[in-house]
């Protein structure tokens, strides 16, 4: 569903991304790992076309994405959801229209339609009777559920999520890690996570990639990540500091 080829982008002096080629396998959970900084957030960005490459491409359902005109990419981002880092949750809004948010702005469904689909994915997310909140009267791990009813409201084909369980409790991260394997079993999704969790998104992956030095340095399905020789993959597994990536 989505093929990245030779993607460079720099801020600055800064080259972040030095030539990234991978493939995200339709229907499945890919996680990109790497240290703080390497670049994670940057390349999800650029699935879809939050931020756009100094040179490469990135293909979904072969159409260069980078090419689009804003109309296009206006009707292809309606293909993906997103669970930002914190959530992004309106503070003046209740979490039912927060929700309701991207149905409201981007279709013309009626809010009787509105209301049943809100409440649907309220109660998938474990917020049943919860819409009438705001996000400051939510827990952390509230809100990182608040933020995932609203990234599939719209039905997406794909879903991205930035560090999804940053900020959390290791209890808390596990519950929404299962949540995220639940939804997409229940969606179909392609997901995209972005993390440096670990070893909990091993339990979550049908495939591992690991960023490194500007280039994905391995990808592979998750077994075979986590038993690979890669001394780049060993290194960030075992957290070690010296070895071929470089700690910024």
């Amino acid at each position: 569903m989505i093929r990245v080829v030779d993607l460079y982008k720099s801020f600055g002096n800064q080259q972040v991304l030095k030539g990234v080629n991978m493939e995200f396998v339709t229907g499945k959970i890919t996680t990109i790992v790497g240290t703080s900084g390497c670049g994670k957030t940057v390349l999800l960005k650029h699935l879809n076309a939050l931020l756009l490459p100094d040179r490469g491409h990135v293909l979904v359902d072969s159409v260069d994405i980078t090419q689009l005109r804003q109309k296009e990419l206006y009707e292809m981002r309606g293909r993906f959801g997103v669970l930002f880092q914190g959530a992004a949750l309106l503070d003046s809004m209740t979490i039912f229209d927060n929700v309701a948010f991207p149905l409201r702005e981007k279709t013309k469904t009626s809010e009787t339609q509105i209301r049943h689909k809100v409440e649907e994915r309220l109660e998938q997310v474990g917020l049943e009777g919860m819409g009438y909140k705001y996000p400051a009267e939510l827990s952390g791990g509230m809100k990182k559920r608040a933020g995932l009813a609203r990234a599939l409201v719209m039905d997406p084909e794909i879903v991205l999520f930035d560090e999804p369980t940053t900020g959390l409790d290791p209890v808390l991260a596990t519950s929404i890690h299962q949540l995220i394997v639940r939804t997409q079993q229940t969606f179909g999704f392609t997901g995209v996570v972005v993390s440096h969790t670990i070893p909990q998104v091993f339990e979550i992956s049908d495939y591992v990639a690991i960023l490194a030095n500007g280039i994905i340095e391995e990808l592979k399905p998750t077994k075979e990540f986590q038993s690979s020789p890669n001394p780049v993959v060993q290194q960030f597994i075992r957290g070690e500091t010296e070895g071929p990536i470089q700690v910024l």
